[in-house]
This record gives C-alpha cells, sequence and structure tokens, in this order.
C-alpha cells in the first residue's frame, strides 16, 4: 500500500503553548516515504530561510512531530494542540510518514518536547 504520490502537509509551528505562538507553513510535493527524521531536518532548514516568518520561529528550538488532525477528521478544542493520545499520534524518528499513518492534508504541530510536558502538566492559556 505504499504510495509515490507526493502529499500537501501543513506544520503548526508551535514557539509557546501559553501564548499561542502559533505560524503555520504549508509544504507541497511532500513524499510519505520520507522519515519523520528527514522531515524534521527537512523543515527545521526550511524555516530559517522562509519569508514571512518571525526570527523567534526560525531560532526556536523544535524537535517533536505530532498529528494535529487529518482532514475531515475531528479537531481538538485545546487552541494550541491536541494533548490525546500522545503514543499513537507523536511521530518517531525512524519510521516514514507512511508508516506514521501521516495522510494528504494532515496538519502536524511541531514543538519542543520539554515544552509540551510543561504545558501538559498545566494546559493554562496566558493573553
Amino acid at each position: 500500500m505504499a504510495t509515490e504520490s507526493p502529499v500537501i502537509l501543513t506544520v503548526r509551528l508551535i514557539r509557546s503553548f501559553e501564548h499561542r505562538n502559533i505560524k503555520h507553513v504549508v509544504y507541497k510535493d511532500i513524499s510519505l516515504n520520507m522519515t519523520v527524521k528527514q522531515l524534521i531536518e527537512f523543515v527545521k532548514t526550511d524555516i530559517k530561510t522562509r519569508s514571512g516568518l518571525p526570527p523567534p520561529f526560525k531560532t526556536y528550538d523544535y524537535d517533536t512531530l505530532k498529528i494535529q488532525h487529518k482532514k475531515f477528521g475531528a479537531k481538538t478544542s485545546d487552541p494550541a494542540i491536541n494533548t490525546e493520545k500522545d503514543d499513537e499520534l507523536i511521530l518517531k524518528d525512524g519510521a516514514t510518514l507512511l508508516e506514521s499513518n501521516v495522510e494528504s492534508e494532515t496538519e502536524l504541530s511541531f514543538f519542543n518536547w520539554k515544552d509540551y510536558e510543561k504545558y501538559k502538566e498545566n494546559p493554562v492559556i496566558s493573553w
């Protein structure tokens, strides 16, 4: 069931959960045969030179990808990130996107794991 067709993915760069500092970046022509680690490196390299992103988003220490939602799927009520089903939705570095159940038009959250753990302990939004 491997697919060679490139897909479109939206990556949510989450710099701060509490302050909802989130920017969306759309990537076209992504191969599902790419590993999660390759996608992480690709996005990190791309955002460093991408126009329209404020400098703090370009230099932040992102290290984790998690499926936020898939097309036509239910969305979380948490405005920052889906904090449920980490074992299923957090992507493992060595797996391909296809093996990780990523499909076209999937929205992925890209964030720092330590910040995420702190947010999960106390999911408060600051304005």
